[in-house]
């Protein structure tokens, strides 16, 4: 249970937000809604660039994105998360127009893409600190809530996800952790950093980055590595 110590705060946390953004969504102003979003829209572009920026060569994110965002395209991985999105809209909206798959996409990515959720659940898996993954849950629940106010319960989708997704990374932590070097890691990170930046950009309205697409990349990010040191490896530097 220590080990989903984090992942369970977290989903509790997006539970609530979601619950508080949606309640309260229609009592705001739409000014002050949309100045919400593109605050967090800044504060995600901030962290990606944090991140993204902690590469050790950029050649290495060059690779895993455009790696990445081939697997991803062939796969039309964003349009399947859309897909799964509108599904779901189709099933629980009550007539009218409806922003439940823009908000299950927004929040699914902000919410599991991050460098906190691989930091924080190989951390939370191996030793039970659940301390990166606090921080999280409290960003994660004031997004919660921006996203709420602005798209709808959409967001609260999410929280199976979380639960699923990032606590099979928590259980699978010493897995990882075994197979994984510190590079590799950090590889993943500058990834993960560069497409919260394209889930910023779209907060902000200025490109509607394809982010699903672009999943792969944080796989093949560690082959990138591992491929580069092999390479290095028999040329015998």
């Amino acid at each position: 249970m220590a080990a989903l110590s984090g992942t369970l705060l977290n989903a509790a946390t997006v539970l609530i937000g979601g619950l508080l953004g949606t309640v309260v969504g229609d009592r705001l102003p739409d000014r002050l809604r949309e100045n919400v979003v593109k605050g967090v829209g800044l504060f995600v572009t901030a962290i990606g660039v944090k991140f993204a920026i902690d590469t050790t060569n950029l050649l290495f994110l060059l690779a895993a994105m455009l790696l990445g965002g081939i697997v991803g395209s062939l796969s039309r991985l964003d349009a399947r998360l859309v897909g799964l999105g509108e599904s779901l809209q189709r099933r629980f909206a009550r007539g009218g127009p409806s922003t439940v798959a823009e908000a299950f996409v927004t929040a699914a990515i902000v919410f599991c893409v991050g460098p906190l959720t691989f930091l924080g659940s190989i951390q939370n898996g191996l030793a039970g600190d659940a301390t990166l993954l606090s921080v999280k849950s409290v960003l994660d629940g004031f997004t919660a809530i921006a996203l709420a106010a602005t798209l709808g319960w959409g967001v609260l989708l999410t929280v199976p996800l979380i639960l699923l997704y990032q606590g099979g990374l928590a259980i699978g932590a010493s897995i990882f952790a075994g197979v994984l070097t510190e590079l590799q890691l950090r590889e993943m990170n500058a990834v993960g950093g560069l497409l919260l930046i394209g889930v910023g950009l779209k907060l902000l309205s200025i490109r509607d980055v394809k982010v699903a697409d672009f999943l792969p990349a944080i796989v093949a990010s560690p082959l990138v590595v591992a491929a580069v040191g092999k390479v290095l490896e028999a040329l015998g530097k």
